[in-house]
């Protein structure tokens, strides 16, 4: 919150939203609900959660304590145990260990997302830790060894992926390349949504250009199968396709 100091161990957040189903990566289609942490150390060109990563967003985010963040998700769950996806921003600046230790002794399972730019020791507690290092479109260059590090923090503990934007052919020769650095990750490659810009006045049209986003698609698996890359896994934003860049769903 604006001015306000954090008070030990509370959490910034942009939004608590659900239940919806995860719209990329590993769990596409998946049921949960979202924790969006505010805040981040990036500042990709074509970023679709702004609101989540501007400091211009500060006063609209709330420090929260890993009870109050547990209380909402039961109650959006109706207490059911749930996927919780914890994203941003970059969730990985916030002290989210208590959070998912508690989380888990009422059932919840937890999957992150993180560009692989801080490593942090409790990565070893997810289920799911989604790394998304960023492609040249970004405007952002990766730090190799920060993933390194990321990747060795999560250790054996949970399923670790890669994952990949792709919008022309300069992020796709990137995305070979972190295949070919962590052979042993699986990679999932999705399809760019060139979102509007966002002001802390408010956003632009919540319309996304499907149809880009479906040509987008079917050049990247012409790609994948041209060049016989059948490890690779093609998607694209399953919640942009059915919503648009609307917040909350």
């Amino acid at each position: 919150m604006g001015g306000v100091s954090p008070m030990k161990g509370s959490i910034r957040i942009s939004e608590i939203f659900g239940p919806t189903v995860q719209g990329e990566g590993p769990l596409i289609g998946r049921p949960t609900v979202f924790v969006r942490t505010g805040g981040c150390d990036y500042r990709c060109r074509w970023c679709d959660t702004l609101y989540a990563v501007l400091p211009e967003f500060r006063d609209d985010w709330t420090l929260m304590s890993p009870d109050d963040i547990l209380a909402e998700v039961d109650r959006l769950s109706g207490s059911t145990p749930v996927l919780v996806s914890l994203s941003g921003g970059n969730p990985a600046l916030q002290p989210l260990e208590p959070l998912i230790a508690q989380g888990r002794e009422r059932g919840h399972s937890f999957a992150l997302e993180t560009q692989g730019s801080i490593p942090q020791p409790w990565f070893a507690a997810l289920d799911w830790l989604m790394l998304s290092p960023k492609p040249p479109s970004s405007g952002m260059a990766t730090d190799w060894q920060a993933l390194n590090e990321c990747i060795a923090a999560a250790a054996t503990g949970p399923q670790s992926v890669l994952k990949v934007v792709v919008f022309d052919e300069t992020d796709y020769a990137y995305a070979r390349d972190v295949a070919s650095r962590y052979e042993a990750l699986p990679i999932y490659l999705q399809v760019g949504n060139a979102a509007p810009l966002m002001t802390h006045e408010g956003a632009g049209s919540e319309d996304a250009d499907t149809e880009a986003v479906m040509r987008g698609f079917r050049w990247l698996v012409e790609k994948v199968a041209e060049d016989r890359w059948f490890t690779a896994t093609v998607l694209p934003q399953l919640h942009v396709l059915a919503w648009g860049n609307r917040r909350g769903v």
